[in-house]
């Protein structure tokens, strides 16, 4: 402890001591930064989606971990230090890089400040200090970096490059990259000149931004998905560093047209919802199914897109029904279907009218094979009352049913509502994208005259619910397709 009695004592410049202890702070907070990044589930599923998609996209809502997601991702690429838990791309080599925002102004604050910290202590962002070589300014706008080289691991540097969109697609012609990160969303043009910089490379490009302009073109092209593109949608519920009681006062502070955008990452997509409803009006927690309550659960055959299936409760004292289970995989086959949800119970089995086509390789029906499986399938496919099965029709009972609170969604199917966020009309008509699970739950709702409880011995299963061929997919009893009752 310094005595302060003594005359060497105010000779110390405790300025610059706390200058040299601050600085030395900042270089180890640094450090720790990069080596100490643990990614919350759905960060880690978007840095391990690098392995197999070249143009991946985080679509969140604000302040909910998107762009530290993106900072921390080019620093591992910029230096070589791959983590543990790294399961994404890989480079052994030194990579030239961008990073790139809207303007020079939030290219800066953003980005940049993310990578390298704020201007006055530089070394305290993403990038380590003890890998941060050469820092080179820009021009037009204060403290704007243009270019960082940063030291890999495998003994050179890598180069970083900072681009803005208001410079227009020119300005991004040029070199191949290895790493194009884009935090806020990028005009068509410019993404696809970006897309250009990596061919010779066979680079990646990923986005992170909350989709308040909709669903553009880009945005569509990467929630659409397909060979080689990945969309992770991180929600307020996924960011672990906000309180669950700070959640809704979040929510409610946005304005209400941009709630779901900003705490969910869904694109606004205003009067072209199909269900224009507030997620907190259908969300319920999960709770033990009363025996009485009818059950039937519903299947949307799939390959390219996916197989979906979901289980309804039914309350019919207070007509509600409730999704309690859902189940959604691509490109496999009817046994692993089966396989997932029959743990789900002996339930009746409703499916679309597709499933009367005949599988090319076997001549079954797509719904024979269900039952060769041991699903007990109902007699025919599902219809409304009056024996149609319009999209629409289906469509308006849902929401009818939202509307009036007599249909409600357990809070933990995920899946359910990414599709319920998304499901949207252009030009009119419902767009038959991402709505896998939205269409078996359609599909159940239109049948739920044939829904049964546990308690009722007609939902035992019987051969007279399954009186049928299996290697014909029909009655046995002479009738023709038109001529028998579904629910029997």
């Amino acid at each position: 402890m310094l005595n302060f009695s003594q005359p060497w004592a105010t000779s110390v410049n405790f300025s610059a001591l706390e200058k040299r202890l601050t600085a030395e702070h900042e270089r180890r907070l640094s450090v720790s930064k990069l080596a100490h990044y643990r990614p919350y589930p759905k960060q880690k599923l978007f840095h391990d989606l690098s392995a197999g998609a070249g143009e991946r996209l985080l679509r969140a809502g604000n302040q909910q971990g998107k762009t530290h997601a993106g900072a921390m991702e080019l620093a591992i690429h910029l230096t070589g230090r791959y983590p543990d838990w790294w399961q994404g791309r890989r480079f052994g080599h030194m990579i030239d890089a961008w990073a790139a925002c809207d303007t020079g102004e939030t290219t800066r604050d953003n980005p940049q400040r993310a990578l390298l910290g704020p201007v006055a202590h530089w070394g305290t962002g993403a990038i380590p200090a003890d890998a941060l070589g050469e820092v080179k300014r820009g021009r037009g706008v204060a403290d704007l970096v243009d270019t960082v080289l940063v030291r890999h691991e495998s003994g050179g540097f890598s180069r970083l490059g900072f681009k803005r969109y208001d410079q227009g697609r020119e300005s991004w012609q040029g070199t191949a990259k290895h790493v194009i990160w884009c935090d806020e969303e990028p005009p068509a043009d410019i993404y696809g000149e970006a897309l250009a910089r990596l061919v010779a490379t066979r680079g990646i490009i990923y986005t992170t931004f909350t989709p308040l302009k909709g669903l553009s073109e880009v945005v569509a092209r990467l929630m659409r998905g397909g060979d080689g593109i990945a969309d992770v949608n991180m929600t307020i519920e996924d960011a672990e560093h906000i309180a669950p009681e700070e959640r809704a006062r979040i929510v409610a502070s946005f304005p209400e047209h941009e709630r779901d955008a900003r705490a969910h990452g869904v694109p606004i997509l205003g009067s072209g919802r199909v269900f224009p409803i507030a997620e907190s009006e259908i969300r319920v927690d999960a709770f033990e199914v009363p025996p009485h309550w009818a059950l039937i659960a519903a299947m949307d055959f799939g390959w390219d897109h996916p197989f979906a299936a979901v289980k309804l409760a039914w309350d019919r004292d207070a007509d509600c029904v409730y999704v309690t289970n859902a189940y959604r995989v691509r490109e496999q086959t009817p046994v692993v279907h089966a396989a997932a949800i029959k743990p789900w119970g002996r339930l009746k089995w409703a499916w679309p009218h597709d499933g009367m086509q005949h599988d090319k390789g076997s001549g079954d029906t797509l719904a024979a094979q269900y039952r060769a499986q041991g699903l007990n399938m109902l007699r025919a496919h599902a219809t409304h009352g009056d024996g149609g099965f319009g999209l629409e029709a289906g469509v308006m009972a849902m929401l009818d049913r939202m509307k009036t609170g007599r249909l409600k969604v357990f809070s933990h199917l995920a899946e359910w509502f990414e599709e319920f966020r998304l499901y949207h009309r252009k030009d009119g008509l419902i767009v038959k994208e991402r709505d896998d699970l939205l269409s078996a739950t359609r599909i159940a709702t239109m049948m739920l005259r044939a829904a049964a409880s546990p308690e009722d011995a007609r939902s035992a299963p019987t051969m007279a619910d399954g009186d049928y061929d299996p290697l014909r997919g029909m009655p046995t009893r002479g009738r023709g397709h038109g001529d028998y009752d579904p629910l029997r």
